[in-house]
């Protein structure tokens, strides 16, 4: 069984991490830098790091706070928010990032995706979906930090990324995110049994057993997870150690 990774998340809004309840009533909730070496140091895999209104009020990332925070940092950190060139992808790379995730601008300009994946390669291009379920087995995908509609099958759009060539989704539930009741089970499972490149699933994370069980029936490659690392309601060691009594290959530090 392949080794599993969890991952922190850090939802970035100008100088603050924060975190909200569908994507939605930010709250600051610490400092990028403090936060980003605490899961590093506490045996995080990797780190995402999204800025969350990048996109929306169309700036940039802040390559250099990016920079600062990578420099005491030795695990693959994926960024996004605000990716519109090959430039900004050069740009985050040079400021230390693995991997860059895309969905506004994807929406958009598919094709970029195709562009981006040929000229750093598939493992650099990450498809971010944040998906709403609107009726049964149906999500459809939204924008500029889960704010916009855009009338797109959820589903449909990650079958498009992969022919387009990314090598990672990050699958993020609005209905679920900061609701602490678990992952979206069935959203999950609906991208991870069609898709041949690694399922990342973010959003609804409340206790050990829900990393537990979107594994086992969402069948996802990694687990992401943000509130309940910030408030301190379980650390990564817990969430590990239930996986370890689990059977679930995770790396130790």
């Amino acid at each position: 069984m392949k080794t599993m990774r969890i991952i922190s998340r850090l939802d970035i809004k100008g100088q603050n991490v924060v975190k909200g309840v569908h994507l939605e009533g930010l709250r600051v909730v610490g400092d990028p830098k403090t936060l980003s070496l605490k899961y590093y140091e506490s045996g995080a895999d990797e780190l995402m790091y999204i800025d969350v209104v990048a996109s929306l009020y169309q700036r940039n990332l802040d390559f250099e706070q990016l920079k600062s925070i990578s420099e005491n940092i030795f695990i693959p950190i994926t960024v996004g928010g605000g990716i519109r060139s090959i430039s900004d992808i050069n740009n985050a790379l040079r400021a230390g990032a693995d991997k860059v995730a895309i969905n506004t601008h994807a929406i958009a300009h598919p094709e970029f995706l195709k562009v981006a994946s040929r000229e750093f390669g598939s493992q650099c291009i990450v498809l971010s979906v944040e998906a709403k379920n609107i009726s049964e087995n149906k999500w459809e995908a939204y924008t500029e930090g889960g704010r916009e509609r855009t009338g797109v099958d959820a589903i449909e759009w990650i079958k498009k990324g992969i022919d387009l060539g990314v090598g990672e989704i990050l699958l993020t539930s609005i209905d679920n995110d900061g609701t602490r009741k678990g992952y979206d089970i069935a959203l999950s499972k609906a991208v991870a049994e069609f898709a041949p490149v690694p399922v990342i699933v973010h959003g609804g994370a409340g206790s050990t057993e829900d990393f537990w069980k979107v594994i086992r029936e969402g069948k996802v490659d990694a687990v992401s997870a943000s509130s309940i690392f910030h408030y301190n309601e379980f650390a990564i060691v817990d969430v590990k150690n239930k996986l370890l009594e689990k059977k679930i290959p995770v790396r130790k530090k």
